[in-house]
């Protein structure tokens, strides 16, 4: 017998069917049976239930002789199930990689209750994706498993046949079965949910739900008054609560909340109801008030004066207010957008009076990464500048979600405020690693420091002129106005310089110093590396591997390309993952089933951070290797899209012939390179050492100081000479230490 009997009911979905039945056939965990109800489709669904069929003898393809819905169609598979638990999932959604693993892990975790609630995601045809709405009631704190009475906010997620998994045995004891008709999932999800006599949470999302262009079309097309479906739909559920006397106290009253509110919604809703119906939809939503009230039960304010007037049966004077409020929505709207530009434009008085007043000789100000917080190469300046010139007053520039990671004796700035405006005006030093405000006048007597923020391997610059993919429509005049306003840009390595130069021309100088937020890979001791592995739940002794890939250009969201959880298998319990998004992405990394030994670090303020408290690196084409490199630990390369990385973005060198390591371009390749040491093994060290030789001349632990002495203090001349590789003994990481080969003086190709 199967651990899940996974359900879907399909009709009219074959442009999706693959993705859905690939997403359940690919999932790490493989106990379960996967049965495909053919709801009498007319498209190829059936031939491509039966092409899976075919190949795998999981899937059990179901065919019905007429349309009914995905009700019925969901009982066919009910009565075929064997498993333990039901897992439902429409046609055109997919589970996401290694959720079948995580449920199976949280039903262990909490004695094997009689549902288990997960999270979804709807994701969109413009790529975008949006986490379920009550993603707030799935927290996993607390004792489980627990009745509905315990935790009644779990009415307020989406009641979806999808969203959980059910075990088989309690359903055939109820006697559960969908409704014929729209909005079966209402009947069925609070019957269930009210009855369990066990039920868990899993906070994390299992399902992407497809929202197509044109709506989800997988509905047949019973009538064009499926929306008046839901009223027989609550009837079913208050039938039920009526049948079960102990249920019916507590939970009529929530029933009726929840049936008035999804009523007055279709009933706003535009083109929700046929052309017509409105008026016999409000009379049906009276008799259903009327009928199922119960005395005393408040309503959210939303919906309290909907309800009032369809039990009055005030169908025009409904349609008025309706009328009425999205007016005043409109108007408010209007108004913000009024008010907004007002401010706007006050703002930009302010700082044209604040450019005529005399700039301040000690003040500086800084950001970073558009400001998102304090760190990079600026965060390094600024604290070196406070360090170095006495009297100096600093400013930094974020968004108040990350005023946190700003120091206490640095002014905290908010963008498009006042005294945002006023520092750019007034502030004689302006450091940034990308740029500042378009609207920054560049006056006399300011410096301005372009610090980057990292050295380049994809193109950058006027090099995406040609790169339409990577460019995404940069204005490259606008990108020489704002170079031009540069008085100084640092930069890494030779390498840096040549590149800077050509794609930034302007007239400003390079200072070929290093790179500033690497000096704490010189000056960080082996305390410092204790503290953070602790403070990132680290075990003692295990090797921590951070893994941080680069954004995709030719991709809109985020790839997963490696399944870590597998690979921690073959590694054994010593390996540790570390796993950091790209900044450009808005959400953690997902990498395949959970485990206590992948630890999500993507919104940890200090990438420097988790390089000091890592033992390796694993990348592909990120320029964080240019930085690790610094610390002298391992690094791997993972180039598995090498070919269309390169012809999306373009590279200034193939860093396959010239790595800073080993180079896997497979996951079978990097599970290898780590079972069998070479991550760490002499070949690794002499790779790394002639890479260090040609990115890492001047990141001795003293770059911030040379630029603060040179264009702070104006002392261009004396400044500190870089420190020999052979000379410098970066802080070792905390795990078990790889054997390194002695420093030998290999010499880098010239051409790089």
């Amino acid at each position: 017998m199967p651990r899940f009997s996974v359900i879907v009911p399909v009709y009219k979905v074959r442009a999706y069917l693959h993705a859905c039945l690939e997403s359940v056939l690919e999932q790490s965990f493989t106990d379960f049976e996967l049965i495909v109800v053919d709801d009498c489709s007319p498209d190829a669904c059936g031939a491509i239930i039966d092409e899976f069929a075919a190949r795998d003898t999981r899937v059990t393809a179901v065919r019905r002789t007429e349309n009914a819905g995905p009700g019925p169609a969901r009982n066919a598979g009910l009565e075929r199930a064997t498993g333990d638990y039901l897992i439902f999932l429409d046609g055109d959604d997919t589970l996401t990689p290694g959720s079948l693993h995580a449920i199976s892990d949280r039903l262990k975790e909490t004695d094997e209750p009689d549902v288990l609630v997960y999270g979804h995601a709807r994701t969109f045809w413009t790529g975008d994706t949006v986490r379920d709405p009550g993603a707030g009631h799935l927290s996993e704190e607390g004792a489980a498993p627990f009745r509905l009475a315990d935790r009644p906010g779990l009415l307020e997620v989406p009641p979806l046949a999808w969203n959980k998994a059910h075990r088989r045995d309690f359903i055939e004891r109820e006697g559960f079965t969908f409704p014929p008709g729209s909005y079966e999932d209402i009947p069925w999800t609070y019957p269930v949910l009210m009855a369990a006599g066990g039920i868990a949470t899993l906070d994390r999302v299992c399902v992407h739900h497809r929202q197509r262009r044109q709506g989800n079309l997988n509905l047949p097309p019973l009538t064009s008054r499926g929306p008046f479906d839901v009223f027989d739909q609550y009837d079913r559920i208050f039938a039920f609560l009526d049948a079960r006397p102990e249920l019916g106290t507590a939970w009529r009253p929530p029933m009726f909340r929840h049936m008035a509110g999804e009523l007055t919604q279709i009933f706003t809703e535009r083109d929700r109801l046929p052309r017509g119906s409105r008026a016999e939809f409000l009379r049906r939503a009276r008799s259903h008030y009327r009928r199922h009230r119960v005395p005393g039960t408040r309503l959210p304010r939303r919906t309290r004066l909907g309800y009032v007037l369809a039990r009055l049966g005030a169908h025009r004077t409904h349609r008025g207010v309706w009328a009425a409020a999205r007016l005043r929505e409109r108007a408010g709207r209007c108004a913000a957008l009024a008010r907004r530009r007002l401010r706007g434009a006050l703002l930009q008085l302010h700082y044209r009076v604040q450019l005529r007043l005399p700039v301040r000789e000690q003040h500086a100000v800084f950001s970073s990464y558009w400001g998102r917080g304090y760190g990079c190469n600026p965060g390094a300046i600024e604290a070196a500048m406070r360090e170095l010139v006495p009297g100096v007053r600093t400013a930094w520039i974020a968004h108040p979600r990350h005023h946190h990671t700003i120091p206490t004796a640095t002014r905290r700035l908010r963008p498009g405020t006042a005294a945002y405006w006023t520092a750019l005006a007034r502030s004689k030093y302006l450091v940034n690693n990308v740029n500042f405000d378009r609207r920054l006048v560049k006056r006399p007597g300011q410096v301005l420091v372009q610090t980057q923020h990292g050295t380049p391997l994809k193109h950058m610059g006027l090099d995406l002129q040609e790169r339409p993919a990577a460019a995404r429509g940069t204005d490259f005049a606008t990108l020489l106005s704002n170079a031009d306003k540069w008085d100084y840009v640092l930069s890494a390595n030779r390498h840096s310089t040549l590149v800077w130069e050509r794609v930034f021309p302007a007239s400003y100088t390079t200072l070929e110093y290093g790179s500033p937020r690497n000096d704490r890979f010189q000056r960080a001791t082996s305390a410092d590396v204790a503290r953070l592995r602790e403070s990132l739940g680290i075990p003692h002794g295990a090797i921590a591997v951070l893994y941080a890939p680069t954004h995709r250009d030719y991709a809109r969201s985020q790839r997963h390309s490696l399944d870590l959880a597998r690979m921690l298998r073959a590694l054994g319990p010593r390996f540790v993952f570390l796993t950091r998004a790209h900044r450009l992405y808005d959400a953690p990394m997902a990498v395949g089933e959970p485990s206590e030994r992948i630890i999500d670090v993507s919104d940890h303020p200090s990438v420097e951070d988790l390089c000091l408290a890592s033992d390796a690196l694993v990348t592909d084409y990120s320029s964080l290797m240019f930085d690790y490199a610094d610390l002298d630990r391992p690094i791997v390369l993972h180039a598995d899209d090498w070919e269309a990385y390169e012809a999306a973005r373009g590279t200034y060198f193939d860093v396959r012939d010239f790595p800073p390591g080993a180079v896997a371009r497979s996951e079978d390749e990097l599970t290898d390179i780590f079972t069998s040491g070479h991550w760490a093994g002499s070949r690794s060290a002499q790779l790394r050492r002639a890479f260090r030789e040609g990115f890492c001349a001047y990141d001795d632990g003293r770059a911030a100081e040379r630029v603060v002495r040179h264009v702070v203090l104006g002392e261009p001349g004396g400044l500190p000479s870089a420190v020999p590789l052979e000379e410098r003994h970066p802080v070792p990481g905390g795990g078990p230490r790889p054997d390194r080969a002695p420093y030998s003086g290999l010499q880098h190709v010239s051409q790089l």
